[in-house]
């Protein structure tokens, strides 16, 4: 298994940053290299929602299935995906108030069930976490600028 951690402080009310991360139409708005999404699942928010996420990366359009497997309003969301390639990945994002900011942290598990996979989630976890890096500096700026009202 290998884990991603990423943390912010967000100049940004705790529910706002929450709910950025917490419903890929706002994630959407925020983070620039998400293309499309859509849902597919009746459940479009909270627990139980399933949609796809189409992003740009290294040039090239990327299609991921997520499945929200744990949702506590204004604490934490889990979103699980199997990459069909022999990688089970498992992202929290969670979110802390502390005094008028927020403190973000997504932590990111992979756990890959083919050898092949192992060795490629090993050659690409550098890559991973520049581009968790990017999300979570979208998502901080996407939050204080609906604050100051720059967006």
């Amino acid at each position: 298994m290998s884990r991603i951690t990423v943390t912010r402080t967000v100049n940004a009310p705790a529910d706002l940053v929450f709910m950025t991360v917490a419903d890929i139409r706002q994630f959407s708005k925020a983070v620039p290299g998400i293309t499309n999404y859509e849902f597919l699942s009746e459940v479009q928010s909270g627990l139980g929602a399933r949609f796809r996420q189409m992003r740009v990366m290294n040039g090239k359009e990327t299609a991921t299935e997520l499945e929200v497997t744990e949702f506590v309003a204004n604490d934490r969301i889990r979103l699980v995906t199997d990459d069909g390639h022999g990688t089970l990945w498992d992202t929290v994002f969670a979110v802390k108030a502390e005094n008028d900011r927020t403190v973000l942290t997504i932590t990111m598990d992979s756990n890959s069930y083919k050898w092949m996979a192992r060795i490629f989630v090993f050659l690409i976890q550098g890559m991973v976490k520049r581009a968790v890096e990017r999300d979570m500096d979208s998502v901080k700026a996407f939050c204080e600028n609906t604050v100051t009202g720059d967006s």
